[in-house]
């Protein structure tokens, strides 16, 4: 089927983007920034009313744009799957899978780490990034122009005393983020990769609510989720041979 567009003619118009982990805070501006690039956008969230305000939002905003929401678990491949085969049979293609789903746990140090925490991580952190990279690394393959998009943490790779539930868990969505990104550049053989799997790294986000509730922090080194909307939306500004298995830093290098 063909995928109305907003005319203005940049990569993301016509588009058509799945979003995992739609609910939060970077989900909302993520879905703004998509839709007012003229993407179809495909939302999920295990959270069905904050979704739904979400969607609502970004519709609202942008009178016209196709925004949808979906309930998905996506602790279960086949749930996934099916989210992913179903986006591609309705709007005919999937061109790109940004993943949000967060969550943290930490401790005041190394010895108080509490291995509940581990467990809670490895799914948000990794299980998801797992299923949503195979159930949507076909379409975005056959996609042409398809985008792998996670944001990861820099204690990933500089990880602190109290965060090492969280950083290992992050570092192991980088590795796997990074596995599918050659999986995609095998499959491009000797030309370009039929899609791109990047990795955006961040300090921590912050919100115009976290502003609100704290007017003297400083936030040094946080990304505001609308700056991150918009480098999410310029992933697809640059070729996929240059954006595939790179990690991209939204803050500065420690």
């Amino acid at each position: 089927m063909s995928i109305p567009t907003n005319g203005n003619g940049g990569p993301l118009d016509g588009a058509v983007v799945a979003v995992a982990g739609a609910a939060g805070p970077a989900g909302r501006a993520t879905l703004l920034r998509l839709a007012e690039a003229g993407a179809t956008v495909v939302a999920a969230d295990a959270d069905a009313a904050r979704l739904a305000e979400a969607v609502d939002a970004a519709r609202y905003a942008h009178g016209g744009a196709t925004v949808t929401g979906d309930t998905v678990d996506l602790l279960d491949l086949d749930a996934t799957r099916a989210w992913a085969d179903r986006t591609e049979k309705e709007f005919g293609r999937v061109d790109g899978l940004v993943h949000l789903v967060g969550g943290w746990r930490g401790s005041a140090t190394f010895a108080e780490t509490d291995l509940a925490d581990w467990e809670l991580l490895e799914k948000l952190l990794i299980k998801t990034v797992q299923h949503t990279s195979l159930a949507f690394e076909a379409p975005l393959a056959r996609s042409g122009n398809g985008r792998y998009v996670l944001i990861s943490a820099a204690g990933a790779s500089k990880p602190t005393a109290g965060n090492a539930a969280y950083s290992a868990a992050k570092a192991a969505a980088e590795a796997w983020t990074l596995a599918l990104a050659d999986s995609f550049r095998k499959a491009g053989g000797e030309g370009a990769p039929p899609a791109a799997a990047t990795v955006l790294v961040v300090k921590a986000l912050v919100h115009d609510a976290m502003r609100a509730e704290r007017p003297n922090a400083k936030f040094a080194g946080f990304t505001d989720v609308k700056d991150l909307a918009q480098a999410i939306a310029g992933v697809w500004d640059t070729p996929a041979q240059e954006v595939n298995g790179t990690r991209q830093w939204l803050t500065p290098q420690s």
